[in-house]
């Protein structure tokens, strides 16, 4: 099973077949368009693995021991201390997602449907094709500040969650 989901790694269908499958869900002009197919990635089930199987057994047990179910022992033990890992991919899909534009581009034909990085595309482009004369450094400086506004939300979040690539770190130093 493992293997199965390296070889998809390495080898993806590509994007004609994801078309297609999308095309055949009903799924074009849908927001689940663009988040269906980027929902999980093969590298982050590999992180997560990797992770849980790190998780000492002795902490399982101990819960069992105790009266914990298995549905407590997942709550109370195995999600607190893989917060780390769940909030670091969480961060990193929703970069991603929040920088992806090419998906909205194949799969949304509706322009009020367009997320901000098509928007932002569509402007930097329609920007860099003026022919004339005259000054056109506005045109720049109006490029480099819309860009700077489309980069905040993803800087704004990071500060929160700063502390768990700290925890992340300091678990893997940790011996005893």
């Amino acid at each position: 099973m493992l293997l199965m989901a390296a070889f998809t790694m390495l080898f993806s269908g590509g994007m004609i077949p994801t078309f297609l499958v999308v095309q055949r869900l009903g799924l074009l002009d849908t927001i689940w368009a663009i988040v269906l197919p980027s929902l999980i990635s093969t590298w982050h089930l590999f992180i997560m693995r990797t992770f849980f199987e790190a998780l000492p057994e002795e902490l399982e047990d101990a819960a069992t021991i105790d009266g914990c179910g298995t549905l407590q022992v997942l709550i109370r033990i195995v999600l607190p201390l893989s917060l780390p890992v769940l909030v670091t991919i969480g961060l990193y899909t929703a970069v991603n997602q929040w920088n992806a534009f090419f998906d909205a581009l194949i799969y949304l034909n509706d322009r009020s449907m367009y997320p901000l990085q098509l928007m932002l595309r569509n402007i930097l482009i329609a920007g860099s094709n003026i022919q004339g004369e005259g000054d056109t450094s506005y045109m720049e400086t109006m490029k480099y500040a819309m860009i700077i506004i489309a980069t905040l939300p993803i800087l704004c979040v990071y500060p929160f969650v700063q502390k768990y690539f700290i925890q992340g770190s300091m678990i893997g130093g940790i011996k005893g």
